[in-house]
Order: structure tokens, then C-alpha cells, then sequence
């Protein structure tokens, strides 16, 4: 059982802070090239041309990048808890 109240919690950092937002921002952006693909194909847009096959490869590329990202988020906050924890 922790001794600690909940006002003595762990501050969150800036690159933390920056980490969790890069990761939201890259799941929106892959949810909305993945509309364009659907809205793209559905009006005749020729897929194989212009910017459509980075917009395909954006949809399975970045929702692997943000769980990445969310990954490092969540050690590094484990990681500083556990130190702040030791440390008193």
C-alpha cells in the first residue's frame, strides 16, 4: 500500500506531454487519410498516381508509429514514477 497522497503526484513533462500529442495527432491523421482513401476510390480517382499511395501508406505506416509512441509514453512515465517512489 503506497503512503503517498494525491497531491505529491509526479509532475508530466513537456516531451511527454509533446509524445501523447504527437501520438493523437498521427491516429487523426491516419483516420482521415483513410476517409480520403474511401471518398478518393468511391468518386474514380486514379489510386496509383499523385499523392494517393502516400496517403496509403500513411493509413498503415502511422497508427503503428502512434502506438509506438504511446508505448514510450507510458514506460517513461513508469519508469520516473518507480524513481520517484525509491527516492523517498
Amino acid at each position: 500500500m503506497s503512503t503517498r497522497t494525491p497531491g505529491d503526484d509526479v509532475p508530466v513533462r513537456p516531451i511527454d506531454r509533446l509524445l501523447a500529442f504527437m501520438s493523437l495527432g498521427l491516429l487523426l491523421l491516419s483516420v482521415l487519410a483513410f476517409f480520403a482513401i474511401m471518398i478518393g476510390s468511391s468518386t474514380g480517382a486514379d489510386m496509383s498516381a499523385g499523392v494517393w499511395p502516400a496517403v496509403g501508406i500513411l493509413v498503415y505506416i502511422a497508427p503503428v508509429v502512434a502506438f509506438i509512441l504511446l508505448l514510450t509514453v507510458l514506460v517513461m512515465s513508469l519508469v520516473r514514477r518507480s524513481r520517484a517512489n525509491r527516492g523517498d
